[in-house]
Parts: C-alpha cells; structure tokens; sequence
C-alpha cells in the first residue's frame, strides 16, 4: 500500500481517512483484522506510535475494536459503517458542489450535469 503524505494535514488523520475509505468502499470489511501496529508502521514508514494513535482514534469513533493478544478489528456494527459511508458522501457532495458553484454553475446546470454523467455511465 503506497501513501504519500502531505504536509497540511497530521499523518495519522491521513492514515485514518485512507482506512476509513477502506471501509467505505467495502475493501475492509466488519471483522477483517487490521495490520498489526508493527506490520503497518513498516509498509508506511510511520513510527508506531503514529499507527498505535489511528487504532485508538478509530476505536474511539466506534470504526473499530481491539481484542487483546488477537489485534484490532474493523467493528462489525453496521449502522456504525452504514453512517461512515453517509459521512463520507456528504463531504464528498459537498466538496463538489462548492467546487462547482465556485466555477459559477448554478443549482439547476449541477443538477443537469450530473443527470447527464450518470445517464452515459449506465
């Protein structure tokens, strides 16, 4: 797994938010053990600590459970991921709509653009 890192944003919120897409996109599933601290801290040249804090943070936000001598988990509670994926979409969405409307399009010419992608994607 290759991530580069920016320099705006704390690395373990970028590690964060790459697992959280993870989970959003179905590539981790509720249960699926996650990497070890040790396995994750060398693939992403982070220092432990960093990966120790992301688990802590993910569990803290309910994204995942910690089962001890056995590792940590991606939390088999679904509303938790079904409101993860709401999240993610609604600044997704939002993010496009500024973008958008900071190019001067109006409501109704996103609307039609967007009717119109989704129409030749099908």
């Amino acid at each position: 797994m290759e991530i580069v890192f920016n320099d705006k944003t704390p690395i373990y919120l970028q590690i964060m938010n790459m697992i959280k897409k993870q989970i959003v996109s179905g590539e981790l599933k509720g249960g699926d053990r996650l990497a070890s601290v040790r396995e994750l801290s060398t693939e992403l040249k982070v220092n432990p600590n960093t990966i120790q804090r992301v688990y802590k943070e993910l569990e803290r936000e309910g994204l995942a459970y910690t089962q001890r001598g056995m590792g940590t988990f991606v939390t088999e509670d679904e509303s938790a991921i079904y409101n993860l994926r709401q999240d993610t979409a609604k600044e997704v969405m939002e993010s496009f709509i500024q973008g958008m409307k900071h190019l001067g399009f109006s409501n109704d010419e996103i609307l039609n653009l967007v009717s119109k992608k989704l129409k030749e994607e099908q």
